[in-house]
């Protein structure tokens, strides 16, 4: 079921504990303010298409990307990974299992075993 806010469709949601980790490694760059993640899929893994995440201090909203702000953060999504990540949720994984972001997305027919790509 697609992640909604105020009625509209958000492309990636975040966790709230995405959000920290997010704000975190932002701050080791030294980026305290406007703080935002741009999320695209790119082609590439070994399921055909990957997800590509860059913490950015710079969100100008533009005719080719999407920003949503969740948590604190602006989530920005461009007009061609947009299709793939309709729904999508990102969240971080501290456990016995691995670290880092997980993606949870609805598309994905098959993903790989480590989560970093998928195919639809």
């Amino acid at each position: 079921m697609p992640i909604t806010q105020d009625g509209m469709v958000l492309t990636v949601a975040i966790s709230e504990k995405a959000a920290e980790k997010i704000k975190y490694f932002a701050s080791k760059d030294g980026i305290e303010e406007n703080v935002g993640v741009r999320v695209a899929v790119k082609g590439g893994g070994c399921s055909g298409l990957t997800y590509d995440l860059n913490i950015t201090g710079e969100v100008v909203e533009s005719e080719t990307e999407k920003v949503v702000e969740q948590h604190g953060v602006k989530v920005i999504v461009d007009k061609k990974s947009y299709i793939y990540l309709v729904g999508t949720e990102l969240d971080f994984s501290d456990g016995l299992n691995g670290k880092g972001f997980v993606f949870q997305n609805p598309n994905a027919k098959k993903a790989c075993g480590c989560g970093t790509s998928f195919s639809v």
